[in-house]
């Protein structure tokens, strides 16, 4: 049998449970909709909440930037994983106490005002959209790859399962799909790291076995990875962060961004008790670590694995030749994830520092072709050059190395590890069908997000007040509907900046709805006036910090500053200006809140009960 046709019936499973589960749950009503009737036992909520939070950046990207950066990407794990903590632990069981639909819900009625609700909408609407994204390119790359179609047909058919099943059955049908979903992802995840971390150390528990032996060699696993790249020219993997203010305000952002990210925070609306909100919170948590536990193993040996495979014999040998490269690599050439460049015309393939050389000679070739600055891409060819000689001290030039020749893109790693270690076909399908759970169970949380702000937030608490119940039903799923269209149709037109992309998600929700979300639970002394001030403060200096060094709205050419060290303010990178575009929100919010007015007494009475879970009912419709 073919890996296709495995492939094939692998995701044909998975989309066949999920369409099954959408057509069992369907949401009845609007309560159906947006919190799933409020009833969902805490340890499915918990599992649910996993698949939720386990996008295609934790089941795809992660492992790829942990396999790239070493210790220095270490970040992003600990980054989500502690805003998960702060989500479970400050957030979710007095939200839950509170007993709305959304996050725009209570922000308005904590700060009495519209005003704020109408904010929050706005927060909450651009940091999902701009995390969708992400999760609709991933399901293209994905589909393209095991199912053998191009990227624009992966979207769309990825486009098609989240409509089906989102849009039929609201928040019941995602809770109950991403239960499953998390079934699927968690195992086609796991059981692949299993066996490579018994090929390479024999320790069948991944975590455990990247401190294990290296077998082959006889030396631990992370000193032979270490070996390998320094002499490679790439620093060592387990080396430290030069900068360590940015390390920090860096994990602190991705905290609390991953903490005010509504379409996880919604989950807690769905469970009976707010005892359940903590319980669910706790066994997500477990359910997340199961995963979290396994990425960092999973990038280490996939980089090895990667390395071994260019250098069969040794990286003091010569490299594999190109023709003789593996099936994996020659499949996944075809999406253009891997690109091969022979820039010293020997048929093999050299992949190692090269300071920049390989890219330098190709963005000259492409301005003699396609026109450009010749004589730019020839002093920055020259610059590079000389860096690379002095590389290795002259060794990579003593063997006629003219430039890296292999660009693997960091997220076909996890698709692509059982392929690179050799392991059995159903296996690869295993994890066909968990990156693709894994982003779409994320991208329809997202969206449903986006369609309760719209039509519940908007539309009933604002422009139609009086809409029925089957008329707020409809909105919703014609709100998500098109929020469908439109992120498909950004995956299809990326614009190109991923990461920065990314960044930005996480520095609105960091910067706007975190504190005001914190605030509103903890000081019955903060305001409506302070929260707007806080909000709007935090939300536009993240944006223009952003903005100033990646372009105005991400446009080439419109940047200030250039985006290096040297220019970034007292050292902050733009990719961790959310924690500091929180701060600035907690100060400017405390300081027009003390100068202000307090809050009426029936609001500082109601941020009293809140904080005593005891006696919350289910979620309510106002």
């Amino acid at each position: 049998m073919s890996q296709f046709v495995i492939n094939i019936i692998f995701v044909g499973l998975s989309f066949a449970l999920y369409f099954g589960i959408a057509i069992w749950a369907r949401a009845g009503s609007t309560s159906d909709f947006y919190v799933a009737g409020g009833g969902v036992h805490p340890v499915l909520n918990g599992m649910a909440t996993g698949a939720d939070w386990m996008s295609a950046a934790s089941f795809i990207s992660m492992a790829g930037l942990l396999a790239a950066g070493g210790y220095g990407a270490s970040s992003y794990l600990m980054g989500w994983t502690g805003g998960y903590v702060l989500l479970a632990m400050l957030l979710a069981p007095y939200l839950r106490k509170f007993g709305k639909f959304t996050v725009p819900d209570f922000i308005g009625d904590r700060f009495y005002s519209k005003t704020a609700a109408m904010v929050a909408v706005a927060c909450l609407i651009i940091a999902s959209t701009t995390y969708v994204i992400g999760q609709m390119t991933g399901a293209g790359v994905a589909f393209s790859r095991f199912l053998e179609v191009d990227n624009n047909t992966g979207l769309i058919i990825a486009a098609f399962v989240v409509f089906f099943y989102a849009v039929l059955g609201g928040m019941k049908g995602i809770t109950y799909t991403q239960v499953a979903q998390y079934v699927v992802l968690i195992i086609a995840y796991t059981i692949p790291a299993v066996f490579i971390s018994l090929e390479l150390t024999g320790n069948p528990i991944p975590g455990f076995g990247m401190f294990s032996t290296h077998t082959e060699s006889g030396l631990p696993l992370l000193t032979k990875l270490d070996q390998v790249v320094t002499d490679l020219g790439f620093a060592s993997y387990t080396a430290d962060v030069p900068n360590k203010l940015n390390m920090v305000l860096f994990t602190l952002s991705l905290m609390i961004g991953t903490a005010g990210l509504p379409h996880v925070i919604i989950r807690f609306f769905t469970v009976p008790k707010v005892a359940d909100a903590r319980w669910s919170a706790g066994w997500a948590l477990v359910f997340i670590a199961l995963l979290y536990f396994t990425a960092p193993a999973v990038g280490s040996m996939a980089r090895l694995n990667l390395l071994d495979t260019i250098y069969p014999q040794g990286v003091n040998e010569p490299a594999i030749e190109y023709d003789q490269r593996p099936d994996w690599m020659r499949t996944w050439e075809q999406t253009g994830l891997i690109k091969y460049n022979d820039l010293n015309g020997d048929g093999r393939i050299q992949m190692y520092n090269d300071s920049g050389l390989g890219a330098a000679e190709l963005a000259l070739t492409n301005a003699e072709t396609e026109g450009g600055d010749v004589g730019a891409a020839t002093t920055a060819v020259d610059a590079a050059r000389v860096l690379h000689d002095l590389e290795a001290e002259g060794r990579f030039a003593d063997a006629g190395w003219a430039g890296n020749e292999l660009d693997v893109n960091n997220d076909i790693l996890v698709l692509a590890n059982p392929e690179i270690a050799q392991l059995p076909p159903w296996v690869v399908g295993l994890i066909a069908a968990g990156g693709l759970a894994a982003a779409l169970s994320t991208a329809a949380g997202l969206l449903l997000a986006i369609s309760s702000a719209i039509s519940h937030d908007l539309i009933k608490g604002h422009f139609n007040p009086n809409i029925t119940d089957k008329g707020e039903l409809m909105a919703a799923r014609i709100s998500m509907g098109v929020a469908i269209l439109i992120a498909t149709w950004l995956g299809m037109n990326p614009p190109g900046f991923a990461a920065q992309v990314v960044a930005l998600a996480f520095g609105i929700a960091g910067a706007s709805l975190f504190p005001a979300l914190m605030m509103g639970i903890f000081s019955k002394r903060i305001n409506n006036v302070g929260a707007i001030a806080g909000m709007l403060t935090g939300l536009f200096t993240t944006l223009v910090y952003i903005f100033m060094y990646k372009g105005w709205f991400f446009i080439a050419g419109t940047a200030n500053l250039p985006d290096t060290a040297e220019y970034w303010i007292l050292g902050v990178s733009p990719l961790s200006f959310g924690a500091i575009g929180a701060l600035l929100n907690f100060a400017v919010a405390f300081a027009v809140s003390y100068g202000t007015k307090a809050p009426p007494r029936e609001i500082q009475e109601l941020v009293e009960s809140v904080r005593y879970p005891r006696g919350a009912g289910g979620a309510i419709d106002h």
